[in-house]
């Protein structure tokens, strides 16, 4: 009987700490709209602005590339550079340092 007749135990006994204690843990823990629930919901609105920012980002470069693409000589280094295209009466050497062959084997 010494277990109920704790101090710890003393405030308890009252019936409005009771219910006070049952509805603040009810509030942080079961309710709809409990601080658990709130703390994921943060926890993904928080993941979806850097997402936002990261797909900004993404736009920006590809704004960049439509505006490079959207000229004749835009088009015509873009495909030099990147396709290794050239026109019907000249050559193109493309020159590879050792280190880029290196990661090119290690990249298979």
């Amino acid at each position: 009987m010494g277990f109920f007749n704790s101090k710890y135990l003393k405030p308890f006994k009252n019936v409005y700490t009771l219910v006070l204690v049952v509805f603040v843990i009810w509030m942080l823990f079961f309710d709809a709209h409990s601080w658990l629930f709130h703390h994921e919901l943060n926890t993904d609105i928080q993941e979806l602005e850097y997402q936002k920012e990261h797909y900004k980002n993404e736009m920006a470069k590809d704004d960049k590339a439509i505006n490079a693409l959207s000229t004749e000589e835009g088009i015509e280094r873009t495909a030099r550079e990147n396709y290794y295209m050239k026109k019907p009466n000249e050559d193109i050497y493309i020159i590879e340092y050792e280190d880029s062959i290196a990661k090119q084997k290690e990249n298979e």
